[in-house]
């Protein structure tokens, strides 16, 4: 198991310098940041990697090659972005990459009412009120992780695509694109970690697929090859107590289906609605020394990342993503690992 952690590149404020200094982190998760369905440059994927080097760190990780519209929607250039997509991994297999994770929402990726609510304790973080989420124009909105290119009128034709579309349209153009890169990624020795929908249903009447055990059987069944594999997200899949999150890692930690973990706790509200919440158990509604140890015990070799932070102790920066409360995940998790390993 390699602990990582989350770089958005030169322009985070949270440095390759700051980062070096979490004292169990070895590896670094990034990207290579420019418009969906562009090449990525080998220079460019090679610049990043020796930046991380450079700071005693590895880049075995990309979190996110994006999946184009037009692939999902299977419309337009769809063959032509799937044979970028293709190319891209060969790019970052060179380049020493060994997990590539990547999401198949539509339109939206993850998905927030809030990015700054204020909790008791004076720090801030994420919130999904579907109360809010309710009452929100999908078509004036902007988060972080969303394509921000598209104008209001796109974004409308979009939603309306998906639903004329439905989840069986959108499972047929997922199994068209699995069937396509496949063979690429295990050519190239890359394991396909697919990100669950963030919140795991529906939204703004658009369909979502990878939501539940179900689905995701269904998923894993697409392609019968351990390279075709799962993100697991805690925040994602946990954030509803429709799931047993920890079955779920169990089950598929014995599949040697899961190639990466995103570990952060989330407060499950009455109405459904959830607040993100600092790692420690208590402080949320899912028990992540039980979730670390069903990753544990089940022989999970990959890579594991502390996810989304609150802001703390007056930290300013990207929505989810500051240094302070990450690296103190990163150190939960480390701890749980160390005493799972010491103690049995």
């Amino acid at each position: 198991m390699k602990i990582t952690f989350r770089w958005y590149g030169e322009s985070d404020p949270v440095t390759l310098q700051k980062i070096r200094q979490i004292p169990c982190i070895s590896d670094i998760t990034t990207a290579v940041y420019k418009p969906v369905g562009e090449v990525w440059d080998d220079c460019e994927v090679s610049a990043i990697k020796k930046a991380c080097n450079d700071n005693g760190l590895s880049m075995e990780v990309i979190e996110s090659i994006p999946v184009h519209e037009d692939i999902k929607l299977g419309r337009g250039k769809y063959k032509e972005y799937i044979e970028i997509f293709k190319e891209n991994i060969r790019k970052v297999s060179k380049a020493g990459v060994k997990c590539v994770c990547y999401n198949f929402m539509p339109v939206f990726d993850w998905t927030r009412s809030n990015l700054d609510w204020v909790n008791e304790d004076g720090s801030t973080s994420l919130v999904y009120h579907k109360s809010d989420v309710d009452k929100m124009d999908p078509t004036k909105l902007t988060l972080p992780g969303w394509d921000s290119s598209y104008s209001p009128d796109e974004v409308s034709g979009l939603i309306k695509a998906y639903q004329e579309i439905g989840e069986e349209g959108l499972w047929k153009n997922l199994e068209y694109f699995i069937k396509e890169i496949m063979p690429v990624a295990i050519e190239c020795d890359v394991n396909m970690a697919i990100h669950p929908d963030d919140p795991p249903w529906p939204i703004f009447g658009i369909p979502r697929i990878i939501t539940n055990e179900a689905n995701i059987d269904r998923f894993l069944g697409l392609y019968d090859d351990k390279h075709h594999g799962l993100t697991m997200c805690s925040g994602s899949l946990g954030c509803t107590t429709a799931n047993d999150y920890t079955e779920m890692v169990k089950k598929y930690c014995k599949m040697g289906r899961i190639h990466f973990a995103h570990i952060r706790n989330i407060k499950i509200l009455e109405d459904g609605s959830f607040e993100e919440s600092g790692h420690y158990s208590p402080c949320g509604s899912l028990d992540i020394a039980e979730i670390l140890k069903a990753y544990h015990d089940n022989g999970f070799t990959g890579y594991i990342r502390p996810d989304h932070g609150r802001m703390i102790w007056g930290e300013t920066g990207k929505p989810g993503y500051g240094l302070y409360d990450r690296a103190l995940g990163a150190m939960y998790i480390a701890g749980i690992w160390e005493a799972l390993d010491k103690l049995g």
